[in-house]
């Protein structure tokens, strides 16, 4: 039995991240539907301070959703936490673009404001971990 399954990263501003890994990846931030949010305070199924307005918009406060405009790709959820990123991640994202690009995939990157930690390889393969805005890693392979 397969299962659907969506990667979820804890965030203290996830707007903000949703919006920087869109543009990292190629993907696009998921719309949320603001008369429905509306709604949903105007009938107090929600409270108005469970929004937020981000690049105009009224929006869950609670978090952001990248979808990929190739189907079959598992969502990313930025999910609001109030405690910055403590340590290593458990877990991490790996950008796989290949060696021919990985120089200029992480230049790239850094310009966008990631922070190099470190290079690795073993054996043929090789590859630089970065820090996202938040300081979550993630490999660029």
């Amino acid at each position: 039995m397969a299962f659907d399954f969506q990667v979820t990263i804890d965030s203290t501003a996830p707007h903000q991240l949703a919006d920087w890994w869109a543009e990292a990846l190629g993907w696009q931030v998921e719309p949320q539907d603001e008369s429905f949010i509306r709604r949903m305070v105007e009938t107090g199924a929600a409270a108005e301070s469970d929004t937020t307005t981000h690049e105009g918009a009224l929006v869950w406060k609670a978090g952001a959703a990248l979808v990929s405009p190739e189907p079959g790709r598992p969502r990313v959820l930025f999910q609001a936490v109030p405690e910055p990123t403590s340590g290593k991640n458990r877990l991490h994202l790996d950008v796989r673009v290949g060696p021919e690009r990985r120089e200029a995939e992480v230049a790239r990157l850094l310009g966008m404001g990631a922070r190099e930690l470190w290079r690795a390889s073993q054996g043929p393969y090789e590859w630089a971990t970065l820090a996202d805005p938040e300081g979550n890693e993630f490999c660029v392979t």
